[in-house]
């Protein structure tokens, strides 16, 4: 659920970790993805002398002077390392402020799938000044985008033919032209991804995660992820549990489980996000925005919206704002309520009255409604998506699903048929089967709100039981994605007491939710 294009990026990487909303990669045909299918159970294979002597040469990163950049080399495919040609990762660390204090490596991985972690240490540090002078705080881009040895699937030119549109049209020739376009896309990807695509998986990214942290000659890391970094952190855990010190994990995929069962519980979080949390703040504030002074008034102008755009898209210069990229604007935004409500109640009361806007609203509609996802992003996006655990490839059982989530659960539900379809299509890769349990672990830390669009809080307790020893801290009364250096004091407060001091609580937390935004103008 998707300016500049550092504003793209953030925008694509809300709509993954949501999946609304490509990397050059190459798949080898199916048939030779399963040649050398990979033991469920398989223990780590040794590490090559040529990669596990490489030296880092450290250099001001380009886009933040704070940290060091370096690259290193990583075999494509883990189990047989001398079966392809290696791939660039490119890695960062911001050092550890007090050298007196340095208690080890706190590593990061991004979320998404598909976005990029190498800069993410800079403003972590400043978010967190304590945690950063006790830590070497390092990061760097997954094997698949950025700076890494990255896939390509389409250009920016092709890519919207596959998210634009409306969804919600059910007609059989519509249907028929999202499966289409769902299939071109999978081809594209394969006949430009150079053999890469089975290799872009969550088990192949933690095993070049260990390498780093052998370069680093760091024995043990602690470890921080959010959304699908959660997912790299947990596989990471149960494939070396013994070189891990600490590890929070914020905003829980339902890693216990399969990445389609993930993505199928997205319509019900993201509707009950925006008609729970979102559309009862917009009514609050109707003299403010002029929206709506209930809950069922605001979305039936929503719904107007929408429908207007259907017969007659607007064209914001950047984009064409059509129903299909309206949702996925709308589904971003409420991925955070103190930026993005405010932001979208906005946007929604300029296109409202669209004619007579000024040029800071007409700005603010182009922020969330007026680009398109970001195709690198979702190359690696679906790449992982559709190669970590099996798919349901029968097309008429998407069909039939994606129909009823179209009409009860429409903010997501609607475009379910392309991600799901994309991945029924996929070549099968062979990944490992990871199953995590938790055995082995020091007591791992947990975060999640109860009303997250994207990583729902009914997987986050599945997840919580599956990795036995953690502790889950609950923020009640929320739905923001990311809750760690949110805002919030007593979720910060119980994350710096474990990374810093190892305090970890006797039995699971409750956070209390910070207060919603108040905008100006708004009354009292």
């Amino acid at each position: 659920m998707s300016a500049t294009a550092t504003s793209r990026r953030r925008k694509a990487s809300a709509v993954s970790a949501a999946v609304v909303a490509a990397l050059a990669v190459s798949v080898l045909p199916a048939a030779a993805a399963q040649a050398h299918p990979h033991p469920a159970a398989m223990a780590a294979p040794s590490v090559p002398s040529r990669y596990a002597g490489q030296k880092l040469d450290w250099r001001p990163c380009q886009g933040d002077p704070s940290l060091e950049c370096a690259t290193m080399a990583v075999p494509r495919d883990w189990h047989h390392p001398d079966a392809g040609p290696d791939l660039t990762i490119a890695v960062s660390r911001h050092k550890a402020a007090d050298p007196a204090k340095r208690r080890g490596v706190l590593m990061m991985a991004a979320g998404g799938p598909g976005g990029q972690g190498l800069l993410r240490p800079g403003n972590f540090a400043k978010a967190s000044p304590s945690v950063a002078a006790s830590y070497d705080v390092v990061s760097f881009d997954q094997r698949g985008v950025g700076r890494s040895t990255h896939a390509v699937c389409q250009t920016d030119a092709e890519f919207p033919a596959l998210m634009s549109g409306d969804s919600r049209d059910r007609s059989p020739a519509a249907v028929q032209g999202v499966l289409e376009r769902s299939r071109t896309f999978v081809n594209d990807c394969r006949e430009r991804s150079g053999g890469l695509l089975p290799y872009l998986t969550t088990e192949q990214t933690v095993r070049d995660m260990d390498l780093y942290r052998t370069l680093l000659g760091a024995p043990k890391i602690s470890y921080y992820g959010a959304s699908y970094a959660t997912t790299v952190g947990a596989y990471y855990a149960t494939l070396f549990p013994q070189r891990v010190e600490r590890a929070v994990l914020d905003s829980n995929i339902g890693f216990d489980s399969t990445m389609e069962r993930w993505m199928t519980g997205q319509p019900k979080s993201f509707q009950r996000r925006f008609e729970q949390d979102f559309l009862p703040w917009l009514a609050k504030y109707d003299s403010v925005y002029h929206y709506g002074r209930t809950v069922a008034e605001a979305k039936a102008n929503w719904e107007r919206r929408r429908a207007a755009l259907h017969d007659h898209p607007l064209d914001l210069g950047s984009a064409v704002l059509d129903p299909n990229l309206f949702d996925a604007g709308t589904s971003s935004a409420i991925y955070k309520a103190t930026q993005g409500f405010p932001a979208l109640a906005g946007a929604l009361a300029a296109l409202d009255h669209w004619d007579t806007a000024t040029q800071q609203e007409k700005g603010l509609v182009g922020q969330l409604f007026g680009h398109y996802p970001d195709p690198g992003f979702f190359a690696e996006y679906f790449s992982v998506t559709c190669n970590d655990t099996a798919w349901d490839r029968d097309i008429d059982h998407w069909i039939a699903r994606s129909g009823k989530d179209t009409v009860n659960l429409p903010l997501l539900g609607a475009r379910e048929l392309t991600f799901a379809s994309v991945c029924a299509y996929w070549p099968k890769s062979g990944a490992p089967e990871v199953k995590v349990t938790g055995a082995g672990l020091p007591a791992t830390l947990m975060v999640n709100s109860t009303h997250d669009p994207a990583t729902y809080y009914e997987g986050a307790l599945k997840a919580h039981r599956a990795l036995r020893g953690s502790r889950l801290v609950t923020v009640t009364g929320d739905g923001d994605h990311g809750q760690y250096q949110n805002g919030n004091a007593c979720v910060d407060g119980a994350v710096d007491a474990y990374l810093l001091d190892g305090v970890v609580p006797k039995r699971d937390l409750t956070c209390p939710a910070k207060p919603l935004p108040v905008p100006a103008g708004a009354a009292g």
